[in-house]
């Protein structure tokens, strides 16, 4: 009986079985290639083609790059070396660096002077980029314009810091009447801030030494790799705080500053940026005092901002029609006024929004800095276009350097890409 019983009871397992392996043609490098590259006839056929494609491209290209010359005085003494079998001539880049980066006016004893500044860039980017770092380093960051200004431009050290001051007048003025109204407090604080930097133009030569901490270089001279970044993050910051102003003023009750708005964004996006960079470089300067040299790159500066802002005016114009009703009148329920609104709860959800056409924008404008070239500015097109390609030693020689600019340009314009990407994805909080 007592087996009969033993043997009446269910076996129950107290360990499970381990976990077997699954089939080759279900995980791994196999099934991703199943699903991506050959899922169908079709996309099966298509994948060979572009291995096929890729294979002459770099079947072509890989020898004349890996049989390259670094090493060499001209294009002469290249092909010398190369004895007549492909190859590129990288020498060219080794022997023109400093030209490619700060054009060929820039004084040599001085490049300490920009990378400096460019090392410090990203410090002062740091605390904006990536919001999880303390508030504090925002200080950093606001006062980074003042000390590139003087790293790079020279001169005594009372330009920046009357700059500086100004600023913090604006911002007073701006702060005291704000509360009463954005526009009083956003027009004030400019004409406060234009006061200063008038009066600093008379006290800046008494207090200036004969002898300035720096030496002095003008605008002209600075040219290459430089003067795209200088121009590019110069008219990015500016661009964006006016491209937001803009759209606000697209979107006031007010007509007279509405239609202001709008007539200014229109026309703006309706003109090429080459033809207001020509009205830079011949027209603008008649608009300020006949006694009055106004600098180029400051001419060019004016021209790209208002160019992008007018662009970004709408990206975010589309992001503020994006919200909810609601979120405005939940605004007016809390009792906050225009500017706690829009600084708040309304801006920080339609920037949010915007991200990707303000990204799009940004690397496009980086990219047209190379337009400069044609108002004889030398950057790094215009170096290669003109010194360089001018000289004997390299006349003749383009796919070497047009493929180190692409290189340059892309490496930034990737990296705006990528932290684009992964702002969206750190700000997604409604999807969480």
């Amino acid at each position: 009986m007592s087996d009969t019983h033993a043997h009446s009871v269910a076996f129950v397992r107290t360990e499970t079985l381990p976990q077997a392996a699954a089939p080759s043609n279900a995980a791994g490098p196999t099934k991703w290639m199943r699903d991506n590259l050959f899922a169908t006839p079709a996309n099966g056929l298509l994948t060979i083609a572009a291995i096929y494609l890729i294979y002459l491209v770099l079947a072509s290209t890989l020898p004349w790059m890996l049989n390259g010359v670094w090493n060499a005085g001209s294009l002469a003494e290249c092909r010398e070396i190369l004895q007549g079998t492909s190859g590129a001539c990288f020498a060219v880049l080794t022997e023109r660096w400093p030209q490619l980066m700060f054009g060929f006016k820039y004084p040599a004893s001085e490049y300490w002077r920009p990378t400096l500044a460019f090392v410090l860039m990203f410090v002062a980017l740091a605390p904006v980029l990536f919001f999880d770092l303390p508030r504090k380093l925002l200080i950093v960051t606001a006062l980074f314009p003042f000390v590139a200004f003087w790293l790079i431009w020279g001169g005594t050290v009372w330009t920046p810091i009357f700059a500086l001051l100004g600023v913090i007048v604006g911002y007073l003025v701006y702060d005291r009447f704000v509360a009463q109204s954005f526009a009083a407090g956003f027009f004030g604080g400019i004409a406060a801030a234009i006061v200063v930097w008038t009066i600093s133009g008379y006290i800046v030569p008494a207090l200036a030494p004969e002898q300035p901490w720096l030496e002095a270089v003008p605008s002209r001279d600075m040219g290459g790799y430089m003067l795209n970044m200088m121009l590019g993050i110069t008219c990015v910051s500016l661009s964006i705080p006016l491209g937001i102003i803009l759209a606000l003023g697209r979107q006031s009750s007010m007509p007279l500053i509405k239609w202001i708005c709008v007539i200014f964004i229109e026309f703006i996006r309706g003109v090429p940026l080459i033809t207001l960079l020509f009205v830079a470089s011949v027209m603008l300067a008649y608009f300020f005092p006949p006694d009055q040299t106004v600098d180029l790159f400051l001419r060019v500066v004016i021209m790209i901002t208002m160019f992008s802002a007018a662009y970004i005016a709408e990206v975010i114009r589309g992001g503020l029609a994006a919200l909810p009703k609601g979120q405005y009148e939940a605004a007016d329920s809390l009792g906050l006024d225009y500017a706690q609104a829009m600084r708040l709860i309304i801006l920080p959800q339609a920037l949010k929004i915007s991200i990707p056409g303000i990204v799009n924008i940004a690397v496009g404008l980086f990219k047209d800095t190379t337009l400069v070239s044609v108002i004889s500015m030398f950057d790094i097109i215009g170096m290669i276009r003109g010194p360089i390609l001018a000289s004997q030693d390299w006349n003749g020689l383009y796919w070497e350097l047009f493929l180190f600019a692409c290189l340059v340009f892309f490496v930034v314009c990737y990296g705006i890409s990528q932290y684009s990407q992964w702002l969206e994805r750190r700000l997604a909080t409604d999807h969480r």
